[in-house]
């Protein structure tokens, strides 16, 4: 898997391992929460608002859970956000009304928030500095094969025995979590240069460094939202018979394969390189989704949406830790996913708006504007950040 080599290589594997239960939890519940708490008696306006609340509460989370990783025993706050997953998991399969279902989702916000700032920054203060690029395209690769496993246990488990053992799955998915960060050698204490003697380290919101890596895989992440929550639909309204269920296995057996040959290519290859070949990419899979063209195009421009949308998000998330450097990663970390949950809520939002005033057949024209205006965000800001940084690390941009 590409950790041979490294010290402590098998408490690397065990946080793989590890991330893959946290995300997987959290994927699993996304499809199926509006959905149950329409079985509770309310309308799709407020299913909208509880599905989004976790997203939302992240991004307001995400700070302090930064903080916290770059000052704190990362293994204790990695332990608390997972079990907090899986309380309020558990919680999804006992909850009687719409109010519970909303306090929970905020709940289980703050424990994701915990887990994925924490457990990343963990595993990067492992690896050596010359692996940083390759480890969060491992990375990437565990919370990939989260993402796609999560959904389809969800759904199958829902289709056969009904929401409520389907979402207290994903409680004993994030209980695993809990389970396998017992066994990490290295308990994630933080570096003395951060929390030893000197003037106390006021708390900050963001890392304003990393604020253009947040800004492009917040660009990166509208469309494929907006994908998301709209592809059924926009199939329907142009009266595409596909194989839609086919879409999103697709795009993630395609971004493991992707992320497995290129994860070495995060360490060698310059930020500006892989924009360029994800935004080309990004802009292959919206044509296709354009045209919707029949089967094989479909599984083209999802396996084009992983080549553009996924591996920015490894890249970003790199390139985040190498601007801020590793005794930074924890609020590094969490400006990176500031973006990539700001793109996660905004996301549906702005498809909606756009389908509702140019109409359907319009949709993915207008989201390819993300894709210049990320080229636009890395060209103002390499000079002052990548070009910097990979002058640094001996790289090109």
């Amino acid at each position: 898997m590409g950790i041979h080599g490294i010290k402590g290589a098998s408490d690397v594997a065990i946080i793989l391992a590890a991330s893959f239960f946290y995300l997987a939890s959290p994927m699993l519940v996304n499809p199926l929460i509006t959905g149950f708490a329409g079985t509770l008696g309310v309308g799709v306006a407020i299913t909208g608002l509880i599905g989004g609340l976790m997203n939302l509460c992240s991004l307001v989370v995400r700070p302090l859970a930064g903080n916290l990783s770059d000052l704190k025993n990362r293994r204790a706050l990695s332990s608390v956000g997972a079990g907090l997953m899986a309380l309020t998991c558990g919680g999804y399969a006992l909850a009687t009304s719409p109010v519970q279902v909303a306090i929970l989702r905020v709940g289980n916000g703050v424990g994701y928030s915990l887990c994925s700032v924490c457990m990343f920054t963990w595993f990067a203060s492992l690896l050596p500095a010359e692996r940083i690029g390759s480890g969060t395209g491992l990375f990437g690769m565990m919370n990939a094969l989260g993402m796609a496993v999560g959904p389809a246990l969800g759904i199958a488990v829902q289709g056969a025995f009904g929401y409520r053992p389907a979402l207290a799955c994903a409680g004993v998915l994030a209980g695993a979590c809990v389970l396998l960060v017992q066994f990490v050698g290295d308990s994630g204490e933080p570096s003395r240069s951060v929390t030893g003697a000197g003037p106390r380290r006021s708390v900050r919101l963001l890392d304003v460094r990393v604020v253009p890596v947040a800004l492009i895989v917040t660009l990166f992440t509208i469309p494929y939202t907006a994908t998301q929550s709209f592809i059924v639909s926009y199939a329907a309204a142009r009266d595409a018979r596909l194989m839609m269920s086919a879409f999103f296995p697709t795009y993630a057996v395609s971004l493991l394969a992707l992320r497995f040959l290129l994860r070495r290519w995060f360490d060698t290859v310059g930020f500006g390189r892989f924009l360029v070949a994800a935004s080309i990419s990004a802009l292959g899979s919206f044509a296709l989704l354009w045209r919707l063209g029949g089967n094989a195009a479909l599984l083209v421009a999802a396996a084009l949406m992983a080549g553009g949308y996924g591996i920015m998000c490894s890249a970003c998330q790199a390139g985040a830790v190498r601007i801020a450097g590793k005794e930074h990663a924890g609020l590094a970390n969490s400006t990176y996913y500031m973006g990539l949950d700001l793109g996660m809520a905004s996301g549906p939002m702005i498809g909606g708006a756009l389908i509702e005033s140019l109409g359907m057949p319009a949709l993915y024209p207008a989201l390819a504007v993300c894709v210049p205006m990320a080229v636009t965000v890395w060209l103002v800001a390499r000079r002052s950040l990548f070009v910097t940084q990979s002058r640094r690390d001996g790289r090109a941009t």
